[in-house]
This record gives C-alpha cells, sequence and structure tokens, in this order.
C-alpha cells in the first residue's frame, strides 16, 4: 500500500528540532540541500510566473508557468497507482513517451518539466524524488505552505498502466479513480483544488475547452483556474463559491468537460465553502494532501523521515594531497542567517595527534548570503578560503602528518558542534596533486590518477566512481578498481602512499568526474568530497 506521510502538526515539532539528522549522511545531505537550498531549482521558479519552454520566446507572457507544469507532472506520475496491488505511484514513470503520448497526459508540460529537472537527479536523489521535490517548491516558493518532503522513491524502469482521471470522465469514474489511488471523496476535492490553485488548460493540448485568445499575456491561450494562477491562495475556492470563477473546468460550454463542476460540487459545496471561509484551513488541507500524495509510492520504495534543514551543514568538502600538506577546501552553511560583517565565524579542527590545540583553528571568509522558498527562509555561507594575507589564499593549509579528524565551529565565540558530536572528517583517502594527463589540457589523450591513502589504513580495495544514465535517464554508477600497488609508493608525505591508475586514452575516461571509493575488510566507506577529472591536475612530467 502507499506510504503516507507525517501530519503538519509533526512536521512543524520537527521543524524545531536542534538537528533533523547527524551529519554526513549522503544520502539525506543531498536531499536536504535540493529541498532546502533548491539548487539548480531556483531560477526555474524566481519570479513563479516564469515559463521556460515557450516556443515563441514568451516567457511569463505566454500564461503559462514551470510551478503548474511541475505540480500536473507530480500528480499525473502518482495516479497510476493501484491501492490493492501497490503498484504505479510517484516513480517517475511519466518520463517515458509512451506514457506521454496517452490522451491521458497531452502537453508539453512533462517532457519540460524533465528537461528542467534532470539534473537534479544522483546517485542519492532519483528521478522520482526529483519530480517530488519540484512540485513541493512550486508550493513554497509561489505563496504556499511547506510541505512535508521525503526522499527515497525507486524510479520505475518501464511505463505503468493508464490511470489518470480526464475532464470528460463521469463524476462516479473520478471518484473511482481516486479511491484506486487511495483518496476519499472529500480529499479528491481537496487534491483537486489544491492542483487547480495555479496553472491553467493549454489550448494547443484542449482547444474544445480552452479557446484561442488575441492576448500579449497571454500567447499560449491558457484558461486559468483562477485568477491568480500563478500564485497559491484560497481563490480557487472563493471565486468558486461566489459565483465568479474563470475555472473552463467549471464554466466551460462543453459541460461534459466540467469536471471540477462535478468534483468540487460532489459533497453539496462543504469542502469547498470550507476552503473559501479560511485560507489557513486551505492551506494547511493542501500541506497535508500534497505531502500525502508525492508519498504515494509503491512498496521498493523506502522512504527516508521528513527531510528538515540542519541548522549548521557543511558542504563541498574536498581534501587534496600537495606534497607535505593537505589542501582542504569547502564551506558551511548557517541556517537562518543573514550577512552582518562584524560576525567572526571560525573553523576549529582535531586531528591525529589528539590535538585541537591553538593552531588548528582558522577564521572562515563570508561568502554570500541566499534564500529560498520566495524569500521565506534564510541562510549564509562561510567559505574555507581565508585569504587573510591578501595572497589570494583559496584553501586551509593542514600539516599532512597531523591530518584531520573532526570539525567545529565558532560563531562569535558560540561553539557550534552538532551537539556534542562535531562534524567528523575522513582524511584517509584522497586525490594526491601527483595526478597528471598527458596531451594538453584542451585536447588530453591520457593520465594518471594518484590516491594518497593514510599508512595505516590498509584498505582491501580501493576504487574510482564514475556517474552516468542508463537508457531510461536513471542515474548509475560504474566503480573501477584501482590496482593494489606492487611496492609502496611514497608521497610527498611519510604519512602516505600512493595509488595509482593510468587511464585508457578514449576522452571520455579522461574527462569524466570521478570519486573515490574505498573498503576496509569489505565495509566500503562513502566520500563525500569534490570529484575530479585527470585534466584538472598538471601536465604530466
Amino acid at each position: 500500500m502507499a506510504t503516507r506521510s507525517l501530519s503538519l502538526p509533526f512536521l512543524l515539532s520537527s521543524l524545531a528540532s536542534v538537528y533533523a539528522y547527524t551529519w554526513p549522511s549522503p544520502q539525506l545531505d543531498a536531499l536536504e540541500q535540493l529541498r532546502w537550498e533548491q539548487t539548480g531549482l531556483t531560477a526555474f521558479l524566481d519570479p513563479c510566473d516564469t515559463f521556460s519552454f515557450d516556443p515563441n520566446g514568451g516567457g511569463a507572457r505566454s500564461g503559462r508557468s514551470n510551478a503548474a507544469d511541475w505540480i500536473r507532472t507530480a500528480y499525473h506520475d502518482m495516479a497510476t497507482f493501484n491501492i490493492a496491488d501497490g503498484t504505479g505511484g510517484l516513480d517517475g514513470s511519466i518520463r517515458f513517451e509512451e506514457e506521454q503520448a496517452r490522451s491521458e497526459n497531452v502537453g508539453d508540460g512533462f517532457k519540460n518539466t524533465f528537461l528542467a529537472i534532470s539534473a537534479t537527479s544522483n546517485r542519492y536523489v532519483t528521478i522520482a524524488d526529483s519530480v517530488a521535490v519540484a512540485a513541493v517548491l512550486s508550493f513554497s516558493a509561489c505563496g504556499g505552505p511547506e510541505i512535508p518532503f521525503r526522499g527515497g522513491r525507486v524510479d520505475a524502469t518501464a511505463p505503468n498502466a493508464p490511470g489518470v482521471p480526464e475532464p470528460q470522465d463521469s463524476l462516479d469514474s473520478h471518484i473511482d479513480s481516486f479511491a484506486r489511488q487511495g483518496f476519499t471523496k472529500e480529499e479528491m476535492i481537496g487534491l483537486v483544488a489544491c492542483g487547480h490553485s495555479f496553472g491553467s488548460v493549454q489550448h494547443d493540448s484542449f482547444p474544445d475547452i480552452a479557446p484561442e485568445v488575441d492576448d500579449p499575456n497571454n500567447t499560449q491561450s491558457n484558461a486559468h483556474f483562477d485568477t491568480t494562477p500563478v500564485t497559491f491562495d484560497n481563490k480557487i475556492a472563493t471565486e468558486y463559491i461566489s459565483g465568479t470563477t474563470v475555472n473552463p473546468l467549471v464554466v466551460g460550454l462543453n459541460d461534459t468537460t466540467n469536471s471540477d463542476k462535478r468534483i468540487f460540487g460532489s459533497d453539496g459545496n462543504v469542502t469547498m465553502r470550507s476552503f473559501a471561509d479560511s485560507p489557513e484551513t486551505f492551506a494547511s488541507t493542501c500541506a497535508d494532501l500534497m505531502a500525502r500524495m508525492i508519498d504515494t509510492v509503491n512498496p521498493s520504495s523506502k522512504l527516508t523521515e521528513v527531510v528538515t534543514w540542519l541548522p549548521v551543514k557543511p558542504s563541498n568538502l574536498d581534501l587534496l594531497l600537495v606534497g607535505d600538506k593537505i589542501q582542504m577546501n569547502g564551506q558551511v552553511r548557517f541556517w537562518n542567517m543573514t550577512e552582518d560583517s562584524t560576525r567572526q565565524v571560525r573553523l576549529l579542527w582535531d586531528d591525529h595527534n589528539g590535538s585541537n590545540n591553538a593552531n588548528n583553528n582558522s577564521t572562515l571568509r563570508f561568502s554570500r548570503a541566499e534564500t529560498s522558498s520566495g524569500g521565506r527562509n534564510k541562510f549564509a555561507f562561510y567559505t574555507f578560503s581565508p585569504d587573510t594575507d591578501g595572497t589570494g589564499q583559496t584553501f586551509i593549509g593542514l600539516d599532512a602528518a597531523a591530518g584531520i579528524t573532526n570539525m567545529r565551529f565558532a560563531v562569535n565565540n558560540k561553539i557550534e558542534d552538532q551537539g556534542g558530536l562535531g562534524f567528523p572528517m575522513k582524511d584517509d583517502i584522497m586525490f594526491s596533486s601527483s595526478s597528471c594527463y598527458t596531451g594538453t589540457s584542451r585536447d588530453p589523450t591520457g593520465g594518471r590518477i594518484d590516491i594518497a591513502v593514510r599508512n595505516g589504513v590498509n584498505p582491501t580495495r580501493i576504487y574510482l566512481e564514475r556517474q552516468g544514465r542508463d537508457n531510461t535517464s536513471r542515474p548509475t554508477l560504474q566503480e573501477i578498481d584501482v590496482p593494489v600497488p606492487k611496492t609502496t609508493v611514497p608521497s610527498g608525505s611519510s604519512a602516505y602512499s600512493i595509488w595509482s591508475y593510468q587511464l585508457p586514452t578514449d576522452r571520455l575516461s579522461i574527462i569524466a568526474g570521478y570519486n573515490i571509493g574505498a573498503e576496509v575488510n569489505g565495509v566500503k566507506s562513502p566520500r563525500t568530497y569534490f570529484q575530479r577529472s585527470v585534466d584538472q591536475f598538471e601536465a604530466c612530467a
């Protein structure tokens, strides 16, 4: 059966918790970044009348919006769910051309959605997770409620069975369709009203419902559901109850396709009247129903806890062995923080000598302040690039032998250490700057990746990870074994030895980005650092 989300009251209480989860957690870190920083998606929703795929270049003048397309995509993807056998649900199957070609999925909004969100999926965030996040952000960035989000959806490998109701279907057919998906009649009313707080019916897709218009601010002739089609509010309900609605699925000339009219009135307008009377009721209902909608998944998906923001979060970390030094790059994000020139942020760390002495600290430099969810959330980044001496230094230099084992941050001398746990760092395995390419940086013909392994770690396996995609666009991860050295190869530091991998001469292997993976006694140790390609290093001597 479908997985259900936590209730809104639980969400609010969890948002108030000190730490949502323990860092590092690669999957939750990736999901948290996408959900709360809205990485790679903010531009598609700022402003909320943005439409990025108008073939005539109309953009906001098209009468369409990315937000509406994203919400519709999530519902149509989920609507294949069958509560009786657990098949279907929100699993990214609507990316397949076979599903998009069905009459129930008419329009180019699904294709446009995947063009916008495709780059956000990776080894930890599935395509289906990205669809769910896109719907969540459409609400939060455009005046709507914050919707509880969990990750862990499994991507479909083939199209699902048909199942999306269409405007010409009868009321009984709609009720049956939503019941199959796991929703009651009243919940059906709520889901339709919440989704139709955004968007419109497109003339090109439904010419019998949305007539062609001559309007320079609606170049694609879209018939809007309410008078605020790019903003979440309860006008979908107030205009319906007052009799002033412009909703083409309520007041359309062809009553056969007036599906919203039949759905909204199916309980004597009780639900719609409650939405019209109380914007708060409408918002809280939508938060709950949309969470349930995106959490309607088949049993193969094991959803995470609700993904909430971390108050302090290191990210974009990178360690590189350079001679007898470790160059450390990265940044730290502080939630609910804005720019303040008087604020001092310091990085404090422990090393392998068991020391956290006065030398193990560095004052960090303010990088930028950002917002998300339409400005509702604020956060600031500080970079591990102190440049305190004006030399342009872009890293913190660590003694390689002492290294680093744990981090803490001091904000105006207030220690932030993840509830006493600190922020653990692994410096056991990293790229070495002795990696190199042959040919030229513009046209590399080969190369060698050197991996520095701290003496005493004794890994049973070192491998390179290269991310790709399969023929259904799902992220894949290729593991490439690095040969065990026949003899110990010293590095520039007595603390490390070098394992080397000679890259094939095909260009894809040379310019591909790699992460390092390691196993110690058969147990994989996750790497949370930057990926690198060999042409980022120097030419081989």
